[in-house]
């Protein structure tokens, strides 16, 4: 700010503006925290989301290596200062945190903080955060705090527009979680409707089978071996429908990981070779990663159920700053532009929306007789 006004505000615009980028819960904090250590040149910043037990559902920090971080130890609980602006929500700015009677302590590894500046994160009345800064980088009056009443102005803007990100971040994760247990539901209902069709057909022929094994040997084979492809398909569609209704593993494993898992699965399941393959691929946001591994399963479905292929091959790679998935098969392959099969183009509607959601791009090469390919681009974060 020390620059004028206008400096000061490009940098509360650009902050703002990386906050509205972001849906994904975390992702928001990161920017939240990130933007205001930028924003006010403090050393340290960091943003608690309080639990209900005391403790902290989510704690982002910035300007702490992940070495440091890890070697500090469990996330910190709701006391002293950090319980003070949480439960009494108001802001706090003091020349040295370490001197302030409800300063408790911190583990060896911690970072020295000095002068320090918090505020509450509110929705409303609720407190849903504190965000707090450490150690401006100034040089600091005698006995006193770096930080500024005009720091604290600004923080409490960035704090406000803060709760609405976090508020929108939260509201799209629950969307996003109804909207996975309705494809949950709907992906049971197609399963139970599938096999429940396949197996009394099965039941049929096998009756049919039995009537004819004494007067008619050779038709009861054929009957027989009927029952065997049914059987088969029977177990293809249970298959295909538990891998797409285990949840995918991304916050714990990763893309590449998730996508790795699930194709050995694959591999196993059926008979053409499925394989994967990866180059340089670098983390996206969290959005753009399950955009990712949507439009992966949905490629595979269509390649292992509809093309007849003996080799369906997944590549994701990095380029530029984001990521490109290819999905592609040496089957029969379609006419993008005529193909009407019930499943295959809602397919192909659905992957396209979901890159789109995502700020990607689709494309879809095939043509009859000459396999397919599916590439799906997304920009960095």
């Amino acid at each position: 700010m020390s620059q004028g006004p206008r400096s000061g505000l490009s940098a509360v615009s650009a902050a703002l503006l990386a906050m509205s980028r972001h849906l994904e819960v975390r992702d928001v904090l990161k920017t939240i925290v990130a933007s205001a250590r930028e924003l006010l040149d403090a050393q340290y910043a960091a943003l608690g989301v309080p639990d209900d037990h005391g403790g902290f559902a989510q704690f982002v920090v910035d300007g702490v290596s992940d070495a440091q971080w890890k070697a500090i130890g469990p996330l910190p609980r709701q006391h002293g200062i950090l319980a003070s602006m949480l439960h009494e929500a108001r802001p706090e700015r003091l020349a040295d945190v370490r001197k302030d009677p409800r300063f408790e302590g911190w583990p060896s590894a911690h970072p020295e903080l000095a002068d320090f500046l918090g505020l509450p994160v509110r929705d409303g009345d609720e407190v849903i955060g504190a965000l707090f800064l450490a150690n401006k980088n100034c040089p600091k009056p005698e006995g006193g705090c770096g930080f500024t009443e005009e720091d604290e102005e600004l923080l409490s803007i960035l704090a406000q527009h803060a709760a609405i990100a976090l508020t929108n971040a939260r509201l799209y994760e629950r969307s996003r979680e109804l909207t996975i247990a309705e494809e949950r539901s709907r992906l049971a209902h197609e399963l139970h409707d599938a096999v429940s069709q396949k197996l009394f057909s099965l039941r049929l022929t096998a009756q049919a089978a039995a009537a004819l094994v004494d007067r008619d040997p050779a038709r009861a084979k054929g009957e027989l071996h009927q029952v065997a492809a049914l059987a088969a398909e029977a177990a293809d569609e249970l298959r295909a429908a538990v891998v797409e209704l285990r949840p995918a593993a991304l916050d714990e494993d990763g893309l590449i990981a998730t996508l790795r898992t699930q194709i050995q699965v694959l591999d196993r399941a059926h008979t053409a070779r499925v394989t994967f393959t990866s180059n340089g691929f670098r983390a996206v946001p969290a959005a753009q990663e399950e955009a990712l591994l949507r439009v992966a399963q949905e490629g595979l479905h269509n390649a292992l159920r509809h093309s007849g292929a003996a080799h369906v091959g997944v590549s994701l790679e990095r380029h530029g700053g984001g990521a490109v998935l290819r999905v592609t098969d040496d089957g029969s392959g379609f006419d993008p532009q005529a193909d009407r099969r019930a499943g295959r183009h809602l397919g192909l509607v659905s992957m396209r929306d979901r890159a789109s959601g995502v700020g990607g791009t689709l494309t879809v090469e095939s043509a009859p007789g000459k396999g397919t390919t599916i590439e799906m681009e997304v920009p960095g974060g």
